[in-house]
């Protein structure tokens, strides 16, 4: 084998294995924010940034850009655990969570 080549099966092991954490709880590789403590500094007016100083990155986010305004929604999973935070106009409007809730 080349040297070319076992470089480029090199990265592509790197490839599968940084994949394969993607299976893993977000909690154990990058230990979660998402706390009931995190989430009730969560206010309405905030902006995305400020969000995501506060809860790290979202799990899943999702943009609707309606009529009048743009609707965004910024979903945050710790396995069973998970806050909702939309934001109207880049600022939060509403929230909702199952922390404190879930057995």
């Amino acid at each position: 084998m080349t040297k070319h080549k076992t470089h480029l099966l090199g990265l592509l092991l790197a490839a599968l294995a940084l994949l394969s954490l993607g299976g893993c709880s977000r909690s154990t590789i990058s230990g979660s924010k998402l706390t009931s403590a995190n989430y009730d500094q969560i206010t309405l007016g905030m902006s995305k940034a400020q969000v995501e100083t506060i809860l790290g990155s979202p799990t899943t986010a999702e943009t609707k850009d309606m009529v009048i305004f743009k609707k965004s929604t910024y979903r945050y999973e710790d396995g069973k655990k998970f806050a909702i935070i939309t934001f109207k106009n880049d600022e939060v409007d509403s929230k909702d969570t199952n922390l404190g809730r879930e057995p």
